[in-house]
């Protein structure tokens, strides 16, 4: 089987969570979207039952093989099956049924690793329900980077959507904690991650790198805070000693209109929410979460669990139908680069 041929691994997500909703239905805009191949790793009567009350006729193919996947596709939803300990009810997440989110994540990295399969798309999970369970992650991003080995600062995230890129150097940690987190090296070890990764998966030779401040109007030159004097600013000349295409840093609050995201192919911030509400706002339906730093492709939708329209018929699949795109085309531009 070539790389060409070989399935995306879905993960299940929460199985109470729109995770099941939107696979069902993003199998069944398939033709209309073209989407490429997938293969879920989750239990089929979750998916059975979850298209009964949504009233969607998409039959559910068990497999034993992933090599059956992509010739299944065609016709059925190809499963590769997982129980779950309980059975599942649509908006009522139960800690008991996190061992099969978590083997989910774990059996489709395992499936990529070993060339069965070509990229891991992730449905949403609750951090929540999982940590009640004795899950020892802050969340996807750190998890996968333990899974393949790496340590959590290899792991970078990016959102991506509407022509936006974003990665922000801290992720899931108080606001309070930020600026102790920061330092010039995390710095510039997530500019050389996203500049290698976004070269290598986007097919950009030498990407253009815009990066924030932290404080108001970057600190005004050290009148309201010296963080971009002292961390930020050494960071990026280290970065433009290597040879990186790196600028900044920029006041956050001037760095996302419309004419300003022309001057940069992906933007650096320096804490989550000053990364992602940029790209919800531009592309709240649509935006993808990948991860760099990884030997393997991963993409996301860049959504929750959304416990309150589980089962309801109201999920909109098109993130998902975007991380199973782009999750291809990265796959397609790291086989065809140098």
């Amino acid at each position: 089987m070539t790389p060409a041929d070989k399935p995306l691994a879905l993960t299940l997500g929460d199985p109470a969570g729109i995770g099941p909703d939107i696979t069902l239905l993003a199998f069944e805009a398939r033709r209309a979207t073209s989407i490429p191949p997938f293969v879920l790793l989750g239990d089929p009567a979750v998916l059975t039952e979850r298209a009964s009350v949504l009233g969607l006729a998409v039959r559910i193919e068990p497999i034993a093989d992933i090599a059956a996947a992509s010739s299944v596709f065609a016709d059925a939803l190809p499963v590769l099956p997982l129980q779950v300990a309980r059975p599942v009810t649509a908006r009522r997440p139960d800690p008991a049924n996190a061992a099969i989110v978590q083997q989910s994540i774990e059996r489709s990295v395992a499936l990529v690793r070993s060339g069965a399969a070509s990229a891991v798309v992730t449905n949403p999970i609750s951090k929540a329900t999982l940590t009640s369970a004795g899950f020892g992650f802050p969340g996807h991003t750190e998890f996968l980077a333990a899974l393949a080995g790496r340590e959590a600062s290899d792991a970078v995230m990016m959102l991506v959507g509407e022509g936006l890129k974003v990665v922000p150097v801290t992720i899931h940690m108080p606001l309070k904690d930020v600026i102790g987190a920061l330092s010039t090296e995390r710095i510039l070890k997530t500019l050389e991650i996203t500049a290698r990764d976004v070269a290598r998966h986007f097919g950009l030779v030498r990407p253009r790198i815009a990066v924030t401040g932290l404080n108001p109007h970057a600190g005004e030159d050290g009148t309201m805070g010296r963080e971009e004097i002292e961390t930020i600013v050494p960071a990026i000349a280290a970065a433009q000693r290597q040879g990186l295409d790196v600028r900044g840093p920029y006041p956050a609050d001037t760095l996302f209109h419309a004419e300003a995201r022309k001057s940069y192919d992906v933007a650096v911030a320096m804490y989550h929410d000053q990364a992602l509400i940029p790209v919800k706002t531009l592309a709240f339906d649509t935006g993808i979460n990948v991860t760099l730093g990884l030997p393997f492709v991963r993409t996301s939708p860049d959504h929750g669990t959304a416990f309150a329209l589980a089962g309801t018929g109201r999920a909109s699949p098109r993130s998902l139908i975007e991380a199973l795109r782009l999750a291809d085309t990265m796959r397609r531009n790291a086989d065809a680069a140098p």
